[in-house]
């Protein structure tokens, strides 16, 4: 039924401002509007809300992501705009912080200025 549809993705942020800066300047999103209730982004032709909420507890997993073409580029592109990647314990991940998943995809994890899991994800060439 909804196949067809286009998605909004949804992300919470405690401080609007502060998140502005970070989706709009660091990882480079147009902002399509701003209200009282959340910053809109267009994302890869998605629309993402970030939403203004009191409090915020970040989930403990990725709650959103990209596919990127080269993901040591967009590593490397981040890192010289001051985004930390994320290393997890257990996981082999390279100087970079770049997993390679048993099905050959690619993929590295940073946060957001509220703590909230974002990924890269390079697929596996077909």
């Amino acid at each position: 039924m909804l196949a067809s549809h286009p998605i909004i993705a949804f992300i919470a942020t405690t401080d609007p401002a502060r998140a502005r800066g970070f989706y709009e300047d660091t990882l480079g999103l147009r902002l399509v509007s701003v209200d009282s209730f959340a910053l809109v982004f267009n994302a890869g032709n998605t629309m993402l809300r970030v939403v203004t909420v009191g409090a915020l507890q970040p989930a403990g997993f990725t709650v959103l992501g990209w596919i990127v073409p080269d993901i040591r580029a967009a590593v490397r592109d981040l890192e010289a705009l001051s985004v930390e990647f994320l290393k997890y314990p257990g996981l082999e991940q390279d100087s970079l912080g770049i997993w390679a998943s048993p099905n050959g995809a690619r993929v590295a994890w940073f946060g957001d200025p509220d703590g909230n899991v974002l990924s890269l994800t390079q697929l596996q060439a077909t």
